[in-house]
């Protein structure tokens, strides 16, 4: 079982989290957190959900991260 998780992780290449300031987002990533779910969580800060759709733009409250909606 192990192995197939090692596997997996090696196939799937995730974002490192926290390593931008702005990241553009779309409506098919809503509901947004950060981290993200394609971001690596193993360095990172508890997720936290951004109600981003009402201003088109949110600040992460642990990291800074600024979130744009795109469309």
């Amino acid at each position: 079982m192990k192995n197939v998780m090692v596997a997996n992780m090696k196939e799937e290449k995730l974002i490192e989290a926290n390593a931008q300031n702005r990241y553009e987002v779309t409506r098919a990533d809503l509901p947004l957190s950060c981290p993200m779910p394609s971001m690596s969580l193993w360095n990172s800060h508890p997720r936290v959900y951004l109600p981003i759709e009402a201003s088109g733009e949110e600040r992460c409250p642990y990291c800074g991260a600024v979130y744009v909606l795109k469309d």
